[in-house]
């Protein structure tokens, strides 16, 4: 088996399930990361040969990260960038060195979406998804549902946010694509679900 084939097997789990984004722990020499797996979208370039990409963040400050595509073999670019950002010494067995790295990381790599996961990684997932949603990271606060215009379906950030967010509500309109949900930054405009129903149904 392939050192990285936990990831053909977790891509193919989100796909099936409608899920664009997973995220699972990794510690390496005591330091503890927050690993993205995420699905290229039709609008980004894809190197030859990915599967996805791993965004690898310091859970002590997520804003140190890298982002770099992998496959089943591990990851394909970025061999420097990886050694500087964990901190990994050149040697002149670099290339088993950096071997056994991937099969440390392998061991962290899901097969499938964990829907019950930490506040700390569905935290990270949901200001992930708002930012490629070209929305604020703090948008957090689901106050409405709307009908987009014609030929407009909810973008798949907006969806799995839903899916992390608000599960209940997001069951409502799970096989209606063209309804998308309304986040707010500021917690008093949240609203309960049968509120949202209510005035979703007058309109």
């Amino acid at each position: 088996m392939a050192v990285f084939d936990n990831f053909r097997l977790l891509r193919e789990d989100m796909e099936n399930n409608g899920w664009i984004i997973e995220a699972f722990p990794f510690k390496y020499k005591r330091c503890s990361y927050i690993v993205l797996a995420k699905l290229y979208q039709e609008n980004e370039g894809r190197p030859q040969f990915a599967l996805m990409k791993a965004k690898i963040m310091r859970e002590d400050d997520v804003s140190v990260n890298i982002t770099i595509p992998v496959n089943v073999n591990g990851f394909i670019s970025g061999a420097k960038e990886l050694r500087e950002f964990f901190g990994i010494e050149y040697a002149p067995n670099i290339g088993e060195i950096l071997q056994q790295f991937n099969e440390q990381f392998a061991k962290f790599i899901p097969t499938s979406v964990e829907l019950n996961k930490p506040d700390r990684l569905k935290d990270v997932m949901v200001s992930d998804l708002s930012s490629s949603d070209s929305e604020c990271p703090t948008k957090l606060y689901c106050f409405d549902v709307r009908r987009n215009s014609e030929n407009r379906n909810r973008t798949p950030f907006n969806d799995n946010k839903t899916r992390l967010l608000r599960p209940s509500l997001y069951s409502q309109f799970c096989d209606d694509e063209t309804v998308s949900f309304c986040y707010s930054s500021e917690s008093e405009q949240e609203e309960s679900d049968e509120k949202i129903l209510s005035k979703f149904s007058r309109r």
